[in-house]
């Protein structure tokens, strides 16, 4: 793997496990929509400047313009969005923990909508990740909540967004330019939520009245959570594939649990830590390139040959 690869994990790891914090603190004072709206727009115009200092191409083809603008949509107003609005009814880490089953979810997909193939161990995979879902959505504590059960459920419909548009997108025209092509998503998936957001009837907050820790949530979300981590992401949908992509959710739930306790005080139940393990467990099967049983075997005869 190259050192741009890795970085460009690195950041999908680390960087997207950390806006679960950003987003809990930010949404405590302002509405959800308004708040990625406010957070895409601001990172896309940010995009756009740096891509023409860089003297990136800006023009894009009709084509390209439209699958911007479904993938914003996806991504963005629906994949992002509705997990802001969710983050008002569950906990940071608990909501990364739901999150975590989305290779599980791009799998299925795959196998749905293109015929690909589910290696035996895969299925295997998705089995166990389905205990380890029904595991952390069965607590008692969730389901005497509605609160509680309406964010878990939004945040199941945005996980099956979230894999569908990484599928669309390893395969759509888009900007060739990494930076151009997260700026324009950025640009449209900003423009649905600021709607979505008035449809609402959200209130709109100035950001001079905004306090000194929701200020520093949102310039975290903006220049790492989607420049750095979000041009990251749409770099490795074109060059590695959507299951590798989705693995990133090995990491993000044990970072977002960490400082949602650290920093929120946040509680994690036994049974949530059972369900994180096990579904964890079922992602662990899905990504193996081989069997265990070859693993083995090949570990056995280079043993054999020293």
């Amino acid at each position: 793997m190259n050192i741009t690869k890795l970085l460009a994990f690195l950041s999908i790891y680390l960087i997207w496990g950390s806006t679960y914090l950003l987003n809990k603190i930010a949404v405590g004072q302002l509405e959800p929509f308004m708040l990625a709206g406010v957070r895409f727009f601001s990172a896309a115009l940010l995009m756009f400047g740096i891509a023409k200092l860089s003297k990136a191409k800006l023009k894009v083809t009709k084509v390209q313009l439209k699958n911007t603008a479904i993938a914003g949509f996806l991504f963005l107003a629906i994949g992002n969005g509705v997990v802001v609005w969710a983050l008002s009814y569950v906990d940071s880490g608990f909501a990364a923990l739901i999150i975590s089953s989305q290779p599980l979810i791009v799998l299925l997909l795959l196998w749905i909508l293109q015929g690909k193939r589910i290696k035996p161990f895969s299925w295997l995979g998705v089995t166990i990740g389905l205990l380890g879902m029904y595991l952390l959505i069965s607590q008692n504590e969730i389901k005497t909540s509605a609160d509680t059960l309406r964010g878990v459920f939004m945040i199941l419909g945005c996980v099956v967004t979230w894999g569908y548009a990484s599928i669309f997108v390893g395969k759509a025209d888009l900007p060739s330019n990494y930076l151009v092509n997260s700026a324009f998503q950025m640009l449209f998936g900003s423009l649905w939520l600021i709607s979505m957001s008035l449809v609402k009837g959200e209130q709109w907050i100035n950001p001079v009245n905004w306090n000194n820790q929701v200020v520093w949530s949102m310039m975290g979300l903006i220049i790492f959570g989607s420049i750095v981590a979000f041009t990251s992401f749409n770099y490795l949908l074109r060059t590695v594939s959507p299951e590798k992509v989705a693995t990133s959710t090995y990491i993000n739930p044990i970072v977002a649990m960490v400082l949602g306790f650290l920093v929120l005080n946040e509680t994690i139940s036994t049974q949530s830590i059972i369900a994180a393990l096990v579904l964890l467990t079922g992602v662990y099967f899905i990504n193996m390139k081989r069997s265990p049983a070859v693993y083995l075997r090949r570990r056995a005869m280079r043993r054999l040959k020293q």
